[in-house]
């Protein structure tokens, strides 16, 4: 990840939740925007082909209504630091076996974002006091978010 990149992700955790990343958080952070986004594509998929599609199309991604929330912060949050063009790199996504419509393309990059305001806030959740997450801290938010999303 680009230096720039690194510090608008530094400034973004800690506009959301108050704390302090480093590059191993980062990394963490990518494997887990990767991971949540798969998962909600393939629940998206299974919708879709239930639904007698072989598109994916914007209803078909699993949005909750705490994720809705998290987007409308993103957005805001986005006007001030400038996310969107790193965050449409962790937006690609592996080849599924159906095709996403462009809306659903383009729903992509707020669903990232709301991922990311949500574990930051998670983080908070978790431990109140904390000022960096540690690798006990990233463990517990990768079981949370497998439990909810």
């Amino acid at each position: 990840m680009p230096v720039m990149a690194v510090a608008r992700f530094e400034r973004f955790f800690r506009a959301t939740a108050g704390l302090d990343v480093d590059k191993d958080d980062l990394k963490r952070y990518s494997g887990f925007v990767d991971h949540k986004l798969y998962d909600l594509l393939i629940i998206a998929r299974d919708t879709a082909k239930w639904n007698g599609r072989d598109v994916i199309e914007p209803p078909d991604i699993p949005i909750t209504k705490g994720l809705q929330e998290c987007m409308r912060d993103y957005r805001d949050l986005d006007e001030e630091i400038e996310l969107t063009p790193i965050l449409e790199q962790l937006a690609a996504h592996p080849p599924l076996d159906i095709a996403l419509s462009e809306a659903s393309e383009q729903r992509l990059v707020p669903t990232v974002g709301a991922i990311s305001v949500a574990l930051a806030r998670a983080f908070r959740m978790l431990d109140p006091k904390a000022r960096n997450p540690t690798s006990v801290h990233w463990e517990r938010a990768f079981r949370l978010f497998d439990l909810l999303l």
